[in-house]
């Protein structure tokens, strides 16, 4: 009995030591499902709601600056449409037929519009759309295909234009905030935000020439665009969107935008001359897909103009044979003590230059390297690329 009596004060005990620790487990188990575990422990208290504005306040103080940058620079870009024109042979009635879209945005208020050439490439009628949804017949004003870039003029009223403030490219940095606006797919007015992911990189333009030191941001480029500003966190134009590198044909991460000290380099050119205007060598330079293909790194020299300062020299152009094979001729990758990696470094460098200046050219071929000095030709007064659209299409007005 005595056993037993041990026993059962035993069981007593562990009992109620099982029962003090089921107390806080359910205590605990009563926190996690959301109901009181004992009467003695009280309601668990839950925090209060805030207020709705309060809430709707919170999530705009994270977003306003955003909301603020894309409704300002939405007022700037515009949705660019090209057309072809097809004649019905029966009725005599021309027809215009959509070949394509992009983007752009308002440089000044005398109506100049800036997009990329290859977005107005083989267009016969271009109509821009602004963002209070008026929409103006185009006139090309200029375009550089070296640089992807053209210029449109239309003839909306002053206070319908609202051009884009342009930041200095050359001092933004691999993590900074940008953000893209166009119109991709025909969505017009389309936000994508990203970052600055590298810098210094290098594309091809339509012309074939390397466009140096594009921006590339993760910021989700798209066809259509194309032309439209990559900005940064002042609403300022860093560069303009030009390319996308992707095997579906969409974003992958990966977009190219042409630096804005390029474009302003070369807008007021294009409005002023209807194209790049530099001094000359003397020489034509071949395109930086064929130096490559020759495994050739530099400017290679296509061909030489009669009675130029080169040619006297005796600057010797690359040839092509019977079957179509190539010969280089001179390479040019020194001028000044700068060095040139390809036929684009070279135009840009000579963009920064004037007729007169006499400059230190530094070339070889086939082993043998020469330094010449060289006196640089005025512009060559013809046109460098005949331009895609007639000029005589005259601006007019529509509204919806």
């Amino acid at each position: 009995m005595k056993h037993n009596e041990r026993s059962h004060s035993g069981f007593e005990r562990g009992r109620r030591r099982g029962l003090a620790w089921l107390i806080p487990i359910a205590a605990a188990w009563g926190l996690l499902s959301g109901t009181a575990a004992t009467a003695e422990l009280g309601p668990v208290a839950l925090p209060a709601a805030p207020p709705e504005g309060e809430q709707a306040n919170a999530l705009l103080a994270a977003e306003t600056a955003t909301i603020d940058l894309f409704d300002a620079a939405s007022r700037s870009v515009v949705c660019i449409r090209t057309f072809s024109r097809h004649v019905e042979q029966s009725a005599g009635a021309v027809h215009e037929l959509p070949l394509g879209a992009g983007s752009g945005f308002v440089w000044d208020r005398q109506g100049h519009v800036v997009t990329n050439f290859h977005v107005v490439d083989g267009a016969e009628a271009v109509e821009v759309a602004l963002a209070d949804h008026t929409h103006w017949r185009a006139r090309l004003v200029g375009i550089a295909p070296e640089k992807d870039l053209a210029v449109l003029r239309i003839d909306a009223p002053a206070e319908s234009l609202e051009p884009l403030a342009i930041a200095d490219s050359t001092s933004i940095r691999v993590g900074q905030a940008v953000l893209a606006v166009g119109n991709p797919f025909g969505f017009d007015h389309t936000l994508t935000t990203g970052i600055v992911s590298a810098l210094g990189r290098t594309v091809d333009s339509p012309s074939g020439v390397r466009i140096h030191d594009v921006i590339q941001t993760d910021a989700a480029i798209n066809p259509g665009n194309s032309g439209g500003p990559l900005i940064d966190s002042r609403g300022r134009l860093v560069g303009v969107n030009t390319a996308i590198y992707a095997t579906s044909g969409s974003s992958a991460g990966l977009g190219f935008a042409i630096p804005a000290a390029a474009v302003s380099r070369t807008v007021p050119q294009l409005i002023r001359h209807g194209r790049i205007v530099r001094p000359t060598l003397g020489l034509e330079l071949a395109p930086d897909a064929l130096t490559e293909a020759l495994g050739l790194k530099g400017a290679l020299v296509l061909s030489v103009e009669e009675g130029s300062e080169a040619a006297r020299f005796g600057v010797a152009g690359s040839m092509r044979d019977a079957m179509g094979r190539w010969s280089a001729g001179d390479l040019i990758d020194v001028v000044d003590g700068r060095s040139i990696r390809s036929s684009g470094d070279l135009l840009d460098w000579l963009t920064g230059r004037v007729a007169g200046e006499t400059v230190i050219v530094e070339l070889y071929r086939g082993g043998e390297r020469r330094t010449l000095s060289l006196v640089l030709a005025p512009p060559s007064v013809r046109p460098a690329t005949t331009p895609p659209i007639p000029q005589e299409i005259p601006p007019s007005g529509t509204f919806e």
